[in-house]
């Protein structure tokens, strides 16, 4: 008669244990949303400038003079010059930031009692994720002039002026309602709050400065 301790018994591997093994290949990176609001709301926020301003200025001035090269000369215009403004504001912006951050980065290692409690790679990525105020600045001047140009290629195949004007409201709208869906999608937020928010708040500034504008030009064109 065997003994108990002479049978070998070999269970097999359970499906649970694979799966367990197979677990960590399965998981997917979590995605940065905080990291990526920064990037997102510097690039919807150029890209809206750039529509609303160019959008209104064309709408102003063709209110005005019913002339297609006027109307694509002053949204050119505010297309260089707000690309040139955003990139220049943003890049004193993120340059103040990465100062702001490297400062309190030093701050944080001169706290510290003794080097063995600085953890020199944790200190390098700090470094390494600090803002690119050149990075940035690039970025908010090609956003505006993205949303800049749209308004400006509505106009320029369009003869008549009446049709122009519809369309590039029509147009700028349209523009609007994307960015703020894109914002959404991208920052797993509201998707009607941000288009209804992005709409409405670009709509009360191109009213403001079309407004704005068709009352200084009649003015200086009655002087």
């Amino acid at each position: 008669m065997a003994s108990a301790g002479s049978f070998n018994v070999e269970l097999p591997e359970t499906n649970s244990t694979k799966h367990q093994k197979s677990r960590p290949r399965e998981e997917k990176q979590e995605v940065d949303y905080m990291q990526r609001a920064q990037w997102l709301r510097a690039a919807l926020l150029g890209a809206n400038d750039g529509l609303v301003t160019v959008a209104s200025l064309m709408m102003g001035v063709g209110s005005i003079k019913e002339d297609v090269k006027a109307m694509l000369l002053v949204g050119f215009a505010g297309l260089i010059a707000g690309a040139c403004s955003m990139a220049i504001g943003e890049f004193v912006s993120v340059c103040t930031q990465r100062d702001i951050e490297a400062a309190q980065i030093k701050r944080a290692i001169e706290t510290k009692t003794s080097l063995s409690e600085i953890d020199e790679q944790e200190e390098e990525e700090k470094k390494e994720r600090l803002p690119n105020p050149g990075q940035a600045a690039m970025a908010s001047a090609l956003a505006f002039s993205v949303g800049a140009a749209v308004p400006l290629l509505a106009a320029v195949f369009i003869e008549n002026h009446k049709v122009r004007m519809v369309v590039v409201a029509v147009v700028a709208t349209i523009a609007l309602l994307v960015f703020g869906v894109t914002g959404a999608v991208l920052g797993k937020t509201s998707v009607v709050k941000s288009s209804v928010r992005v709409v409405i708040g670009g709509w009360m500034a191109m009213a403001l400065t079309f407004g704005l504008t068709k009352f200084i030009g009649s003015e200086a064109m009655q002087i």
